[in-house]
């Protein structure tokens, strides 16, 4: 049995799909599904049982031998409440996380590229405690899990008992099908085929800094399906616990991005230029870049899928398709 936390959710609901393809149907799914119409994003997956999060910590003290934790659950969308993001994204994985090295389960969990801030310090997966608290997160989400990052690190540093196997995944901009209920948050690739595909004009943020052009703000984009086929790797093979990068590793920029979005779509490229919300400016990450090497030397190797393919696949066979869900 395996016990997947978000499991409804975007990464989540393909990550499933991708499993259940691979054999995997002995899966406890934890999430929330609400009444909006996250649940379509179950559609045509198997599992064994469906939890509430508030039920995952009774159902633990029963569970049967668990084989993974696969702890996706996150408080993503934006808010304030700094002590209701903290108790969702750090004291829930923490609960996760001993109860993994408790009965020695492997763990693995969702980080994200928000915990390295502004590109000063790079955004190389150093597992090092001291490059870990130079870094500077500019939002509190990307705290939130920066904070957990560091405390695990803590544990195998002073050798607590750590899970037998335990992988934070730094999970960069990703795209793709089932993310829709994700308001706010959605990929800028959504955001601008929707706008398009609505007759509304394609706009951009103008940059705020003088060394960079309007549309050059960049990000690592990565397919979803990439990052579901690294997870899948990680579970299955006998890699060194730690905390790795999961991006393509190239920075694209978001007017490649809007171009490839037209393209998908047969227009004609035609990008407005506006200002950015002043609640962005100073917590806004100008460029993410993943840094590769840690997990390519695990012995990753596969080629991510090219930006303009992973668009065009995500735009024709979902958002303009005849069936947005996977």
């Amino acid at each position: 049995m395996i016990l997947m936390t978000g499991g409804a959710g975007f990464i989540g609901s393909n990550l499933l799909w991708h499993m259940n393809e691979a054999g995997f149907h002995r899966i406890a799914v934890a999430d929330r599904l609400r009444n909006d119409d996250k649940w379509q994003n179950l559609r045509g997956r198997e599992f064994a049982e469906f939890l509430q999060p508030s039920q995952v910590g009774a159902w633990l003290s029963s569970a049967p031998r668990l084989d993974a934790i696969i702890h996706l659950g996150a408080l993503s969308v934006s808010t304030d409440d700094a002590d209701r993001v903290m108790a969702e994204n750090f004291a829930t994985s923490l609960q996760l996380w001993r109860y993994a090295a408790e009965h020695d389960v492997p763990f693995l969990y969702a980080s994200a590229a928000a915990t390295y801030g502004d590109d000063a310090t790079g955004f190389v997966d150093d597992n090092a405690l001291a490059s870990l608290r130079r870094l500077r997160p500019l939002s509190l989400f990307g705290f939130s899990k920066h904070v957990f990052d560091l405390k695990v690190i803590r544990d195998s540093l002073d050798g607590e008992k750590t899970p037998p196997r335990w992988y934070g995944l730094k999970f960069f901009s990703v795209y793709g099908p089932n993310e829709y209920h994700k308001c706010g948050m959605r990929s800028p690739v959504y955001e601008l085929a929707t706008a398009l595909m609505a007759g509304r004009p394609l706009q951009l943020f103008k940059s705020d800094r003088p060394d960079m052009a309007d549309g050059a703000q960049a990000r690592d984009f990565i397919h979803v399906d990439d990052v579901c086929r690294i997870i899948l790797w990680l579970l299955t093979s006998n890699v060194s616990s730690g905390l790795y990068n999961v991006g393509s590793g190239r920075a694209r920029t978001f007017r490649d991005v809007a171009e490839a979005v037209f393209a998908a779509l047969g227009q004609r490229a035609e990008i407005d230029f506006i200002d950015m919300p002043a609640a962005l400016k100073g917590r806004y990450q100008h460029v993410t870049e993943a840094d590769m090497r840690r997990l390519r030397e695990a012995g990753w190797h596969e080629v991510p899928t090219p930006l303009e393919a992973g668009v065009r696949d995500y735009i024709q066979s979902y958002l303009a398709g005849g069936q947005r869900y996977r």
